[in-house]
């Protein structure tokens, strides 16, 4: 048990996701210069300020805490409480101005998933959850959906930046269920497609090629929300494994065989 009250711990995980939020949505209407990581992959001014905002004010209640966050790396100490953070998920979309980007908090405790908070914008939609006390959106209790029927289901994906092997297993399971289901979508924010599917927007996801900051917040909102969370295979899934499968238990054992099928 977490010696520090659960409530304490997301009321600053919330102020911190605020307080980015705030910057990311004051930088948006501004000139958006982004430097390059990758061939594809952009950081800019916002996600290095949103970063530290978020590390300051967390720091500023508990500066004995660990944190891995993706722009400054790992902050490590003796502690048992690690925060896993995303200070701008969904960079490119941001730069390009596509409404869909978002700020993902994760506290881990002795290694497992106490507190998630992701604030969705740029409509600035506040979903969080504790374990063992359920996921919430803008402070209503939200489950994910109950389609039985992967015909019948929505999916949501996502593609990494390096255009390998991995790449183009997705392309070919994104035919794949593109063919048997209502529809794929693609949003570009793994922190936002996972909270979709918590409050049964969309009916699964799937992604490889995930930094541990990208899933993090999401798979404890997710599990809160009712979701089966694992790897694509249907193992067990670590935040340090690079592909996850979140969906609805009903679909999930159809969504695994289809992928094994494929991949």
């Amino acid at each position: 048990m977490s010696p520090i009250k659960n409530d304490d711990l997301l009321n600053v995980a919330v102020e911190a996701a605020i307080a980015a939020s705030h910057i990311v949505m004051n930088a948006l209407e501004k000139p958006r210069i982004a430097d390059h990581k990758g061939k594809t992959d952009l950081v800019t001014e916002t996600d290095l300020l949103s970063e530290k905002s978020i590390k300051s004010i967390i720091k500023s209640f508990f500066p004995d805490h660990s944190f891995l966050a993706e722009e400054s790396g790992i902050d490590s100490s003796e502690s048992n409480y690690l925060w896993i953070i995303d200070p701008l998920d969904g960079t490119t979309n941001f730069v390009h101005g596509y409404p869909s980007f978002a700020v993902s908090i994760g506290l881990f405790f002795q290694n497992k998933p106490l507190v998630g908070v992701v604030m969705e914008m740029p409509n600035t939609k506040l979903y969080t959850a504790v374990k063992d006390e359920g996921a919430w959106c803008e402070g209503k209790e939200i489950q994910c959906s109950s389609i039985d029927n992967l015909e019948q289901s929505l999916l949501v994906t996502g593609f990494g930046y390096d255009h390998g092997e991995l790449w183009e297993r997705n392309m070919r399971l994104h035919k794949h269920f593109t063919d048997i289901t209502q529809g794929v979508r693609r949003l570009g924010a793994a922190a936002i497609d996972m909270c979709h599917v918590a409050s049964g927007k969309v009916d699964g996801f799937w992604e490889f090629d995930l930094s541990p900051w990208d899933t993090a917040a999401g798979i404890l909102i997710a599990e809160e929300a009712g979701c089966s969370v694992t790897q694509l295979d249907g193992s067990k899934f670590s935040i340090y494994e690079n592909n996850i499968l979140v969906c609805n238990p009903n679909i999930h054992a159809d969504m695994v065989s289809q992928i094994e099928s494929i991949i």
